[in-house]
């Protein structure tokens, strides 16, 4: 098994951590749609009111979206995670098409960021725009010359 570059081993740790991070946030707003009167009514009934700042910040987030959102949000975050996995996986075999992949997707999401960053700049959002423009720019100097 040959030794892989140190960026590519970077960029597919960056794009599992990623993925998995989208995944966990798909199955938890399914559930929540699965469970959206449950948690109607625990906010009603909510025993430990004032006491947990981020689960009542959560509850409102949540509660104020539409049923239709919820669910579309959910699928959209499912298939960018299975996205996102399979990215991660052709990047460690070092297949040419998930080069491809990955800087059209990551090119794509840079004017976002930027218009996001445009809008309030944050610590996090100026992390991924960074990492991003890294990936970027790491792909494209190693762009694979061998068809695959």
């Amino acid at each position: 098994m040959q030794k892989r570059p140190l960026g590519l081993v970077a960029i597919v740790l960056y794009k599992s951590f990623a993925a998995l991070l989208l995944m966990v946030t798909s199955i938890a707003l399914l559930l929540t749609l699965k469970n959206y009167q449950a948690l109607e009514v625990f906010s009603e009934n909510y025993v430990l009111e004032g006491k947990s700042i981020i689960i009542d910040w959560l509850l409102k987030k949540v509660l104020n979206l539409n049923p239709r959102t919820l669910a579309f949000s959910g699928i959209g975050t499912g298939v960018y995670a299975i996205v996102t996995s399979i990215e991660a996986v052709g990047l460690w075999y070092e297949k040419r098409w998930a080069h491809v992949l990955v800087l059209g997707l990551v090119g794509i999401s840079i004017p976002p960021e930027i218009y996001e960053l445009i809008q309030g700049i944050s610590l996090i959002k100026v992390l991924i725009l960074v990492l991003n423009l890294a990936v970027l720019v790491y792909l494209f100097r190693n762009f694979p010359k061998h068809q695959n």
